[in-house]
C-alpha cells in the first residue's frame, strides 16, 4: 500500500474555513492576502512574492548565506491582509522582511522561515514592520492610501502609528 502524501496545501478559496478535520484541514487560506514589494521609496503590490516569482526574484539563486551576496540590493517583502468590519474593508494585518538580491551575480539571500512567518503575522491581523526605515515606511503608507483611502481611514491606529513618518525630511 502506498504512503499518502502529507503536503502543506495553499489554496485561493473564498469560503468558510472553520470545519474540523474535514478537506480544508491543514490548508492555508490566501484569498485576503497580498504583497508588496519596496524598493527603496517605492512600493508595488506584486503578487508573485507569495510564490516567490516577483519581478525580482526571477532567475535569482537564493542562499541563506548574507556573505553570498555582498553587492546585493536591500528588498522589502510586505504581505498585507485585509479584512472587513462594520466600517468595510481595511488591512487587518501587515508584516514585512528583507531580502537582498545583487541582479548581476543572479544571486539572493532571504530566510525562507522568515518570510513564511511574517506571512502568517500578516494573516493573523499582526503589524509587524518596525524594521522598515523612514523612507520604507513611508513609501508603504503612500501605497495603501492611494491603494485605498477609505481601507487606510477604517485601518487600526497600530498600522497608522507603525508607519508614521515625519514627511519633513
Amino acid at each position: 500500500m502506498k504512503k499518502g502524501k502529507k503536503g502543506f496545501n495553499i489554496i485561493s478559496h473564498s469560503g468558510d474555513f472553520t470545519t474540523h478535520g474535514g478537506y480544508v484541514t491543514g490548508t492555508l487560506n490566501l484569498s485576503n492576502l497580498s504583497s508588496v514589494l519596496i524598493d527603496g521609496d517605492k512600493a508595488k503590490i506584486d503578487l508573485g512574492l507569495i510564490h516567490a516569482k516577483s519581478s525580482v526574484e526571477r532567475g535569482i539563486k537564493f542562499s541563506t548565506n548574507k556573505e553570498d551576496v555582498p553587492n546585493g540590493k536591500l528588498y522589502w517583502v510586505v504581505w498585507v491582509t485585509v479584512d472587513q468590519n462594520e466600517k468595510g474593508l481595511y488591512y487587518a494585518g501587515v508584516a514585512a522582511c528583507p531580502m537582498l538580491i545583487d541582479r548581476e551575480a543572479r544571486r539572493g539571500w532571504k530566510i525562507l522561515a522568515d518570510h513564511v512567518n511574517r506571512m502568517d503575522d500578516a494573516l493573523k491581523r499582526r503589524i509587524r514592520v518596525s524594521e522598515l526605515g523612514a523612507v520604507e515606511k513611508k513609501a508603504l503608507r503612500d501605497l495603501l492610501i492611494s491603494h485605498d483611502e477609505k481601507m487606510w481611514d477604517n485601518s487600526p491606529e497600530e498600522l497608522k502609528q507603525a508607519l508614521a513618518v515625519d514627511d519633513q525630511k
